[in-house]
């Protein structure tokens, strides 16, 4: 059974048709790569996915479940997560804080206030050990605001890790961050527990064949490939659009 299905999906935006009978699986455990040229409707796919955009027709499956009218936050408790474009961190909490409160939407305080949850140890201990297993323990005790883009990103995405999600989407994680933080973000990934799925959007095609188990490529509100990164690398079509683009 396949961990993710989209069948057939698209989306209009009034007149506008951003996304046209778009079909892949993501298999259980793969790393899956999104790519194609600005505009090609990837981020709108992502928003189908995970629910903050509804689809106007076609359907979403998520381990054989039709998730394609649930909420997005419904879809997160049934074990899909997802990263943003742009990150999500409360600027004024410290790196330590921002995983507490992802941390504690998992757990039975959920609903308390942060005054209280600043009592609660064993979730501060289980935020620094995330980011020091990360290498970012540095980081701990600085504002969100304080600490650098790529920083943020990788704070993000261990937000994302922080509910042990079955399916994760990150959405271009590698997008703005220097050479060196591209490094640690894919050895980040690749650091994932190789039972999650995880679908990811990256412009970077260095990033994308390192990472990718597999690839689909859209252009223009549909998948114009798929296939392994040697089929890529080699679809004759991909290189026209995509790889030979400037």
């Amino acid at each position: 059974m396949s961990a993710l299905v989209a069948e057939a999906v698209s989306k209009n935006f009034g007149g506008v048709q951003a996304l046209s009978n778009v079909s892949f699986a993501v298999e259980q455990g793969e790393r899956h790569l999104i790519i194609g040229p600005n505009g090609a409707g990837k981020t709108t796919m992502f928003n189908m996915l995970s629910g903050a955009f509804p689809v106007s027709s076609g359907r979403v499956t998520l381990f054989g479940q039709d998730i394609t009218n649930i909420p997005a936050n419904a879809r997160a408790r049934l074990g899909l997560a997802r990263t943003f474009q742009i990150t999500n961190l409360f600027p004024r909490l410290t790196a330590t804080e921002n995983i507490v409160l992802a941390l504690q939407a998992q757990s039975k305080s959920a609903f308390s206030m942060f005054s209280r949850m600043r009592g609660d140890k064993d979730l501060f201990a289980r935020a620094g050990a995330l980011l020091d297993e990360w290498g970012l323990s540095e980081i701990a005790d600085k504002a969100a605001r304080e600490i650098s883009y790529g920083q943020q990103r990788q704070v993000d995405l261990i937000l994302a890790m922080a509910s042990n999600p079955k399916v994760l989407l990150l959405d271009e994680p590698m997008a703005g961050l220097s050479a060196a933080e591209v490094v640690r973000a894919v050895g980040m990934v690749h650091s994932l527990p190789k039972d999650m799925t995880v679908l990811m959007i990256e412009h970077d095609m260095d990033v994308a064949f390192d990472l990718a188990d597999r690839i689909t490529v859209m252009h223009q509100g549909g998948v114009i490939a798929e296939g392994t990164t040697d089929e890529i690398r080699n679809h004759p079509k991909v290189t026209e659009i995509y790889l030979g683009a400037d």
